[in-house]
């Protein structure tokens, strides 16, 4: 988020497959809506995930080291929007995936059982893609966990099963709960493997959860419903989601958004509203949730 930049007096990171004439002095963000850390069994449009998942992202992290200093050594208008090879050391590497790898398993009619029989080679391959970073020359690491996803609207919409006391689905939750246990442990190892490197692990779960537990305690209101959705106890539908044409009494209307976004937690039955978004950061900056609790601002 641009204003979660502004407190750390850094520019917004720009999409490393933007255009030519980018500014990358700064850093670039690789990130990409669907990705996950294995090779997708579906595309989007027609699947479920993107393209980019996990180790796309860390080539297309070498393909830019690479290029940027031939661009830089070439000298012209280019040159100045390159960040410097001694950058790529220093850089704060940035992670936060996994949810779709879950997610995507269960739209795939996959088990709870199953699901978590996945969870280590998840975490596997995601531990062999920061040991690549690493023998890249990163040696800062900030890493998420991932949320309660059987608190999502797109999750409690499809799927039956035992609620816990904020409403969410308690088995899916667990499978999160296990996903960030095999994560944690991956970064004590990571620790020990690579002593000179910093791992910090960052616990989102549970602030992400403690907005659905106590969504009034922190200015918000149902958070298991949708902002931006279409039918149902939820307002989610898979078959008119946010922005989506749908007919109602026979007349097409667009679906969208609630009339108060900003005291909303989510936003389209996936993803986190702005206002949700910036609570997460505020509380995950400073340090109380991390692992060494690390303050964001001494990381980077």
């Amino acid at each position: 988020m641009v204003d979660d930049a502004k407190s750390l007096n850094v520019p917004y990171l720009n999409a490393y497959l933007n255009s030519i004439g980018t500014n990358f002095t700064h850093g670039a963000n690789f990130a990409a809506g669907g990705a996950t850390i294995r090779l997708p069994s579906s595309i989007i449009p027609n699947g479920l995930s993107s393209p980019f998942f996990l180790e796309v992202q860390y080539l297309q992290l070498v393909q830019f080291r690479l290029k940027s200093q031939v661009i830089k050594k070439q000298g012209g208008v280019f040159a100045s929007l390159m960040p410097k090879d001694e950058y790529f050391s220093k850089a704060l590497y940035t992670v936060d995936i996994g949810h779709n790898d879950i997610g995507d398993a269960f739209l795939s009619n996959m088990s709870i059982e199953q699901v978590n029989s996945s969870v280590p080679d998840m975490i596997n391959q995601f531990s062999e893609n920061i040991k690549n970073i690493y023998n890249l020359g990163g040696r800062s690491f900030w890493i998420h966990n991932t949320g309660p996803i059987g608190c999502l609207p797109y999750m409690l919409a499809n799927f039956p099963g035992e609620k816990d006391e904020a409403g969410c689905l308690k088995r899916f939750n667990e499978v999160s709960q296990y996903f960030n246990f095999k994560l944690n442990e991956s970064i004590a190892q990571l620790r020990s493997d690579f002593p000179l490197a910093a791992f910090i692990y960052v616990d989102v779960y549970s602030v992400k959860y403690s907005l659905f537990r106590s969504p009034h305690k922190y200015g918000f209101e149902f958070p298991l419903v949708a902002c931006c959705g279409y039918g149902g106890k939820y307002n989610f539908n898979n078959s008119g989601q946010c922005g989506d044409t749908v007919a109602v009494n026979g007349t097409n209307i667009v679906v969208s958004s609630c009339d108060e976004p900003s005291v909303r937690v989510i936003w389209d039955g996936i993803h986190y509203t702005d206002s949700a978004n910036q609570f997460v950061f505020n509380q995950i900056a400073t340090g109380l949730f991390s692992h060494p609790p690390l303050p964001l601002k001494l990381s980077c």
